[in-house]
């Protein structure tokens, strides 16, 4: 397909950066280029924060059930252009096409749950200590909003914002991915179809620290949304915080995954092996430490290592491909030092280790094993095809060591014994936990980190309670 010139959407138009500023996008599959987007300006940035405070008022001034069907008749939109969009996905982010296509999906599903939850936003009475007094709590949008987006899912961590934004009366700015800009500008082009309008969304492209610092401080903005790095999302946390403007961070993690004797070894070889593989890894969820009880360590390590060298790794617009590139070379150059700084460190390179000789840019899938805490890679997110093993003997040394890095996103565990569920529950440090299946990410259930993976949701109904303040009301009856 031809890759379109992405432009800016601001007031309900698309249009080019008023100082005509343009970036490169580039195919991570062979490294080639294949289009180009709009930077916006300081000027730019000054339109659609204008045109935000405007789409608030006529967004809120739609009632709630008419928003539901707009936001409805968007994923209907979403998912008759699936097709079309998960193929860009896949030109400029990398990922297999079938991971593209459950993306665009997923993202349709999540718009579908949060149309639905827009009718729910209740509020309550509360009785008064007198007869002629009157006490209402209500729930009252927070006003324009501005998310920050990653490349890694272009269209579903838009959607993540979006849903509960636009469920909760809110509009809302997106400063989307430079690496994948095509992909959310037709999201975009979804919901203009569906009738949202001018001004409500919008969405720009440019220098993030840009966008960043001129957009946070304005007093237009009241809610500020992070998806990305722990660095980042503590700057933007901080601005935020500086003109007092709630935040929801979505940050980075080093997600563990406890493997018990008494683990479905099978199963969970099978469900781990696409999950951890899954968009060559770069996935702030993809479990990555590997802790495995003694008694099942080196028969599981086996499986694992059959099962990742057995991958087909390559463009992801053909079907048999199941591991894609890497985004670009300084992404694939970081795998690479994590992985040699370990093996230099008395890791055992089980298989993989180095990126393919061929165009683009591919890393093996990589398994290490015998893994201390000195390594680089224990302690940093490698966000690649990497897994990590590490052996252990009681419970407690696992859920210590899950606990041990100031990550807390997502963890993962295989165990039929009550006791350990039990603990397991009861000690991992992190936002969410899945026995036994892989559980995360549905559009009904919270999605978020604790410590330094961020706070607040971006799933569920407590999604909704970041673009919502309660607004109280006493009134006395003459």
């Amino acid at each position: 397909m031809n890759y379109p010139e992405v432009k800016l959407l601001i007031d309900g138009q698309w249009r080019e950066g008023s100082e005509g500023v343009r970036g490169d996008v580039f195919n991570p599959a062979n490294g080639e280029r294949i289009g180009a987007f709009a930077h916006a300006s300081s000027a730019d940035l000054d339109q659609a924060l204008a045109a935000s405070a405007r789409g608030f008022k006529a967004w809120q001034a739609i009632s709630v059930f008419e928003r539901s069907k707009i936001m409805r008749k968007a994923a209907g939109l979403l998912r008759e252009r699936a097709e079309a969009i998960a193929t860009l996905i896949t030109l400029e982010e990398g990922k297999p096409l079938a991971e593209a296509r459950m993306e665009v999906n997923g993202g349709a599903d999540l718009l579908d749950w949060f149309a639905e939850e827009a009718r729910r936003t209740y509020g309550r009475i509360i009785p008064s200590r007198a007869s002629n007094v009157t006490q209402h709590a209500v729930r009252v949008p927070v006003g324009p909003a501005i998310g920050f987006t990653p490349w890694n899912f272009p269209v579903s961590q838009i959607l993540r914002k979006i849903s509960p934004a636009l469920a909760a009366g809110c509009s809302m700015i997106i400063k989307g991915p430079e690496e994948t800009p095509a992909a959310p500008a037709a999201l975009f082009e979804c919901f203009q179809d569906a009738g949202v309008p001018a001004g409500t969304l919008q969405l720009v492209y440019g220098v993030p620290a840009h966008i960043s610092e001129h957009c946070i401080p304005n007093p237009i903005i009241r809610k500020v949304s992070f998806t990305g790095s722990v660095p980042v999302g503590k700057h933007l946390a901080a601005l935020a915080g500086k003109h007092m403007k709630p935040a929801t961070m979505e940050l980075g993690g080093h997600a563990p995954v406890i493997i018990c004797n008494d683990a479905n070894l099978e199963n969970a070889c099978a469900a781990l092996i696409a999950f951890k593989f899954r968009n060559a890894g770069q996935v702030c969820i993809s479990p990555t430490r590997f802790l495995v009880q003694e008694g099942v360590h080196d028969r599981f390590v086996e499986m694992f290592k059959d099962a990742a060298a057995a991958l087909s790794v390559g463009d992801g617009l053909q079907s048999a491909t199941q591991v894609g590139p890497l985004i670009n070379e300084r992404r694939l150059e970081a795998v690479q030092r994590l992985v040699e700084d370990a093996v230099s460190k008395g890791a055992r390179l089980e298989c993989g280790g180095s990126r393919l000789k061929q165009p683009g840019h591919y890393f093996a899938p990589t398994v290490l094993s015998g893994l201390t805490t000195d390594m680089d890679i224990m302690n940093e997110e490698p966000f690649g095809p990497v897994a990590l093993f590490v052996k252990f003997t009681h419970i407690d040394e696992a859920i210590a060591e899950a606990n041990r890095l100031p990550f807390g996103l997502a963890s993962y565990a295989w165990t039929r014994r009550q006791a350990d569920i039990h603990a397991l529950s009861q000690g991992v440090q992190a936002g969410m936990l899945t026995i036994n299946h892989l559980g995360l990410a549905l559009p009904e259930t919270p999605y978020g980190g604790i410590k330094d993976s961020g706070h607040g949701s971006e799933g569920g109904s407590e999604a909704l309670d970041g673009y919502l303040h309660t607004h109280f009301i006493s009134c006395l009856h003459a």
